[in-house]
């Protein structure tokens, strides 16, 4: 007999706990955490968080994700990543980059910087 994957009681929906993905924290380098970062004029970025103050950042190891494929926003991107990495156009990594107008920083999952790491390098 199939088990099955939700319950209602009264009013309340409950659901297996084996069907809710555990989403973990990408492994921090040097104590810094894997963050997606968007500027207010730059776009969205994805790197190391080396600091924050106010709206300024510095990231290590950043790759700007000028256009990606298989995420409907940069949220789902920290959480899953991209699932079309052939269409995904991020330019190379960059050792260090300051932004001075952050206005969002989401800390991505392991999986997500997998995923964005390993996106082939897009050149023109």
């Amino acid at each position: 007999m199939e088990q099955p994957k939700e319950i209602s009681i009264g009013d309340v929906k409950y659901i297996r706990a084996d069907s809710v993905k555990n989403y973990e924290a990408a492994e921090s380098v040097d104590g810094m955490d894997y963050v997606i970062v968007r500027g207010d004029r730059p776009g969205v970025f994805a790197g190391y968080l080396k600091s924050r103050d106010g709206k300024e950042a510095e990231l290590s190891n950043a790759r700007r994700m000028w256009y990606w494929s298989g995420a409907a926003s940069i949220s789902q991107l920290a959480m899953e990543g991209v699932k079309n990495p052939d269409e995904c156009k991020f330019p190379i990594e960059v050792t260090k980059l300051f932004l001075t107008d952050v206005i969002e920083v989401i800390p991505a999952t392991e999986e997500a910087m997998e995923s964005i790491r390993g996106v082939t390098i897009w050149k023109e």
